[in-house]
């Protein structure tokens, strides 16, 4: 029976990894596999992971580039970036996690502290904050920016709806008005979707974190802006 090529092209892959592309990660300090070795020689196989990412990645990465080729950003500079992130929003509650089996970042902004009950209007007190996660992307801008909102199941739909979509357009606008590139934003909200709880909404602490944004970083590398200047026809 014969081996399937895209296996032998993955084994192939994991190899060329091991042998040339590992990285000391700062925030743990253990040795890994560079993501900029896994999007070069792990491509076809790994590329999917970059998915979900609102309206589609081919046109925003198009925007985000304009045109230009992307440099290899994603590998070190991206646990860099955790490593920075972690710590420029410590103490405030903020929360900075691998997401997509490591191909990007997630920053969870608490509720009771980014917004006050029933508003979206993000407290002066949290701004500080938020200037710091603009920072990061400004300084590391081979990226898209997702950003979600989501609330707790208190209240009709339609509020809770229309809230949601209002504390993530909020924070969106909030990191372009700090310079962040408004083309690698785009916001969604999905109200009370009991498929995004994180909390059991009996309780006020599950109901805390149901009420939450989160801002997801999808970093792409010249591979990701190639397919996609190819996939336009550029």
């Amino acid at each position: 029976m014969k081996t399937p090529k895209i296996i032998v092209a993955a084994l192939a892959s994991v190899s060329l990894i091991s042998l040339q592309g590992c990285v000391t990660d700062p925030n743990t300090g253990e040795r890994k596999a560079s993501r900029t070795a896994i999007g070069g020689v792990g491509g076809a196989v790994l590329g999917g992971l970059l998915g979900g990412v609102i309206g589609g990645k081919t046109g925003r990465i198009i925007g985000a580039v304009g045109g230009a080729a992307a440099g290899g950003f994603v590998g070190y500079r991206m646990d860099q970036q955790i490593k920075e992130l972690k710590e420029s929003t410590q103490g405030s509650g903020v929360d900075v996690t691998e997401v997509d089996n490591g191909e990007a970042i997630l920053v969870n902004l608490p509720d009771g502290v980014t917004f006050e009950t029933g508003s979206y209007t993000i407290n002066q007190t949290f701004r500080n904050t938020l200037d710091n996660v603009a920072a990061s992307l400004v300084q590391y801008p081979n990226s898209l920016v997702d950003v979600y909102g989501y609330t707790d199941s208190t209240g009709s739909d339609a509020f809770n709806q229309r809230l949601s979509e209002q504390r993530a357009g909020a924070v969106a606008s909030y990191l372009v008005s700090q310079g962040v590139a408004s083309s690698r934003i785009r916001s969604q909200g999905f109200g009370e979707d009991p498929a995004y709880f994180k909390g059991d909404n009996a309780t006020e602490f599950g109901r805390s974190l149901n009420r939450r944004v989160e801002i997801k970083i999808i970093p792409f590398d010249e591979q990701d802006v190639a397919e996609a200047q190819a996939a336009q026809g550029n």
